[in-house]
């Protein structure tokens, strides 16, 4: 019942995506096709079709445009922001990217807003994973760093290393805590599962957090410029099977979720 609005949200937020990181378009004409987005999104124009599109399935709803607002802010900081300083500049830039897909999604079920901090540990977990995950490409491809500068120098990294085939021990040591510091984010979103009512989607949620968890485990044993840290369709089907199974045994016996203990406890 909420496929076409999510397939709208999904498409704009695609299509904007596409444009902040395309490879030829100058940086003044991705933000001129980011404000028309945002222009036709509150109905000024009707040449985009993704955003009017958008712009019609909330007005079915009678759905305030503010999260595809926000994940435009994302964008426009993809193209004009290159580095972060610290993990709060980083965390900043999730609070657009990825915390306002989550907000969408429940607001979409009417769940409560009490359940967005959560949510936005579990987005900013999973947006950070990515970083991680894609940070050589991201360098190589678009001098794009999420990696913050002072965890860089704090482990006497560089940008450059980036552009290795494998991680110096220095690079190396800079991703691996940032994965631990990541996992500890992912650790924050556990009790979301049980905060959320309506059954199908925490059932997503579960998978989602079951695929958060085992790709933060591979980030902290694992070079992701040298070695796979995706998950495999195998690990997929895995992870889904036992997150759905652990989900709905949790929902029928009522029990809410155990956070891991802390890295090192």
């Amino acid at each position: 019942r909420h496929r076409a609005l999510i397939l709208s949200f999904y498409n704009f937020v695609r299509t904007a995506d596409d444009i902040a990181d395309h490879a030829t378009l100058a940086p003044a004409e991705k933000l001129r096709l980011l404000d028309l987005f945002e222009a036709e999104l509150l109905g000024k124009g009707d040449t985009q079709k993704e955003a009017v599109s958008l712009r019609n399935a909330f007005a079915e709803r009678a759905m305030p445009p503010r999260h595809a607002l926000d994940v435009l802010v994302a964008f426009r900081m993809d193209v004009t922001k290159l580095r972060y300083e610290n993990w709060d500049d980083v965390i900043h830039y999730c609070r657009y990217s990825a915390m306002p897909v989550g907000r969408f999604m429940l607001d979409v079920h009417g769940e409560s807003t009490s359940t967005w901090p959560a949510s936005d540990a579990l987005c900013a977990g999973l947006q950070i994973n990515n970083h991680l995950q894609d940070c050589a490409k991201d360098y190589r491809d678009l001098n794009r760093v999420y990696l913050p500068r002072d965890a860089l120098a704090a482990s006497g990294a560089t940008v450059e290393m980036l552009g290795e085939a494998r991680s110096p021990p220095a690079l190396l040591k800079c991703l691996q805590g940032l994965a631990v510091r990541t996992e500890t984010l992912l650790n924050e979103s556990k009790s979301l599962g049980a905060e959320v009512k309506d059954f199908r989607l925490g059932l997503e949620i579960a998978v989602i957090q079951a695929f958060a968890d085992k790709i933060v485990g591979m980030l902290k044993g694992r070079d992701p410029l040298s070695e796979r840290v995706h998950l495999s369709k195998s690990e997929l089907l895995v992870q889904s099977i036992g997150a759905i199974t652990g989900e709905m045994i949790r929902r029928a016996a009522g029990r809410r979720p155990q956070p891991k203990p802390a890295a090192g406890a």
